[in-house]
């Protein structure tokens, strides 16, 4: 059973065609990375996939359940699409982090804003948020940040900082989690903090999608590569098929590029 089903997924902006007819899916604890041009539609994808953005076409499946239909109208609802970004974790290019809270608040807000609409919360409120600090403690502790969770956002470094937004995106514990660049904000001597977690995070087998334009990284910590260029998925396999053997001549013009 895929863990990800995404059929045939359509993206517009104005007369702007950015995804075409996009399908591919994935196991569980597989790792995907989505490499290509700036313009290629890799960030499209992810924000369609994580419903900040609505595909004009097609479907989506999170265990052969279907979460986004374009032809069903109560998968078009606010409400729907609510829970269905929940099935995704995403971490920005940017760190996204509340300047006015600590890590450690960044990493529990969204549970915290979500334990309230249980039934149960007025009951045993002071339970419930015990056992979500707790688990942001585990999660700053999991990247590497167990001594900066008290910290705010300009106490940190931009490495610490994306690292707190890998713990966010972890908190709610989606299905899928999913990475937009998340070092191209980065110098480069803090790029290697970042990309060791998310590789001890494939290590784990979480289940990831990461648009990527670290190719030795991808190269490294996938299972698969996808080659997008114009909107379109032109070439798809393992890295070595990809990185050594591609078969598409504008695959190859790409790597070149990066060559020389």
């Amino acid at each position: 059973m895929p863990a990800l089903e995404v059929k045939n997924i359509n993206k517009s902006f104005g007369q702007t065609s950015v995804l075409k007819d996009i399908s591919f899916s994935m196991e569980q604890g597989e790792v995907i990375s989505i490499i290509g041009s700036s313009g290629s539609g890799k960030t499209t994808l992810l924000r369609c996939l994580n419903f900040l953005e609505t595909p004009d076409v097609g479907q989506i499946f999170v265990e052969d359940q279907c979460i986004f239909n374009s032809e069903d109208k109560k998968s078009l609802k606010d409400s729907q699409i609510r829970k269905n970004r929940l099935h995704f974790g995403l971490v920005f290019q940017s760190f996204n982090l509340f300047p006015q809270y600590t890590a450690k608040q960044n990493v529990m807000l969204a549970c915290e804003l979500l334990a309230k609409e249980r039934p149960d919360y007025k009951a045993n409120k002071k339970q419930i948020l015990a056992e979500i600090e707790q688990n942001a403690r585990n999660l700053l502790k999991r990247v590497g940040l167990s001594e900066r969770m008290d910290n705010y956002p300009h106490q940190l470094s931009g490495g610490q900082q994306q690292r707190v937004a890998i713990a966010r995106a972890l908190a709610l514990k989606p299905d899928i989690l999913c990475f937009d660049e998340p070092t191209s904000a980065l110098d480069p001597e803090l790029t290697g903090e970042v990309l060791k977690v998310i590789k001890a995070l494939a290590d784990e087998k979480t289940t990831m999608v990461i648009v990527t334009h670290e190719m030795d990284f991808a190269r490294e910590v996938s299972d698969r590569v996808l080659f997008m260029d114009d909107g379109l998925i032109l070439e798809q396999g393992t890295p070595k098929e990809v990185f050594d053997n591609p078969r598409e001549e504008r695959t190859k013009q790409f790597l070149k590029k990066l060559t020389d």
